[in-house]
């Protein structure tokens, strides 16, 4: 095997831990892979046999060729908002606790404040918090002493922290949401779903739903189109209906759903804005439904 081949060895074993710091700096899974490449790039440029620690100077490098990203605005907004984790991702040293603090360090930290961290804010904080470097190693790489990579650290820490209480606070808020939705619905009182709706509402269903809901109207169904807008038309599809209906999360987002037979049948999807629910998606077809992770939760009391 030649030099070059050790080389392009050595730097696959490490890869994933470099995806996986790129990703936390970056929050796209295309920018981390262009990182990532860069790194290899100045690697195959460099006299390998004068580097003592590879896997340091690859982290090393990597988390430069990041900082010079995010600080030349390379990065667009919408890649920052919905870039799913590959699971190769979702942690450095294989511990499945460790990884589920990850992740939510990386929805609150670069999904919520990314754009609130400076650059060097942001590379303190997932190197130091995340990755456990030294302030000291930290240091040369955002160019600063070691005692202000400490307080950049501290502030982007500040900033999570906030960022997360008020995830949480929305959380419980879009619980209570669909919680009111579901109790309205099952006992008809149309004006409470009128008040928890959007005035400018979209309801959409599947095929299935569509269909089954026509195969039920000789018992009294509503009619169910494939789209209904408007509060008051929405409400009327669900008044003294859903009572089957289950809350659980959905790709963990709050909906519902309703399970016969041990299986979910049928999903309600909701997203909620401005403190009312703006959209709902009913889902009933087989292959739709295997494709959410569902989590069934305990039922609030009416």
């Amino acid at each position: 095997m030649g030099d070059r081949e050790l080389l392009a060895e050595r730097f696959e074993q490490n890869r994933s831990h470099l995806r996986a710091v790129a990703y936390r700096l970056l929050g796209s899974v295309n920018d981390a892979d262009d990182a990532v490449q860069e790194t290899w790039l100045r690697l195959s440029r460099s006299d390998a046999g004068e580097i003592a620690n590879l896997g340091a100077w690859l982290t090393t490098v990597v988390a430069r060729v990041c900082l010079d990203m995010l600080r030349s605005s390379r990065l667009r907004r919408e890649e920052l908002v919905e870039d799913p984790v590959p699971e190769e991702l979702t942690g450095a040293d294989g511990d499945p606790e460790h990884d589920a603090v990850l992740a939510d360090s990386i929805s609150s930290a670069l999904l919520v404040v990314l754009e609130a961290l400076t650059p060097a804010e942001r590379v303190a904080f997932v190197l130091h918090d995340m990755f456990d470097l030294e302030f000291d190693e930290i240091a040369p790489i955002v160019g600063r002493s070691s005692e202000a990579a400490r307080q950049l650290a501290s502030r982007a820490r500040r900033r999570v922290r906030g960022a997360s209480m008020d995830a949480d606070r929305d959380r419980a808020r879009h619980r209570e949401i669909v919680d009111a939705f579901l109790a309205a619905s099952r006992g008809g009182d149309f004006a409470a779903l009128v008040a928890i709706l959007d005035p400018n509402v979209v309801l959409c269903a599947d095929a299935a739903a569509v269909q089954a809901a026509a195969a039920r109207q000789a018992q009294g169904a509503p009619k169910l189109a494939p789209e209904t807008r408007g509060a008051n038309e929405v409400a009327e599809v669900f008044a003294g209906r859903a009572k089957g209906a289950q809350p659980a999360l959905l790709d963990g987002a709050f909906g519902a759903v309703w399970v016969y037979g041990g299986q979910p049948r049928g999903a309600f999807r909701f997203a909620i804005a401005g403190g009312r629910i703006a959209r709902i998606d009913i889902l009933t077809e087989p292959a739709a439904l295997e494709q959410l992770h569902i989590e069934v939760l305990d039922r609030a009391q009416d």
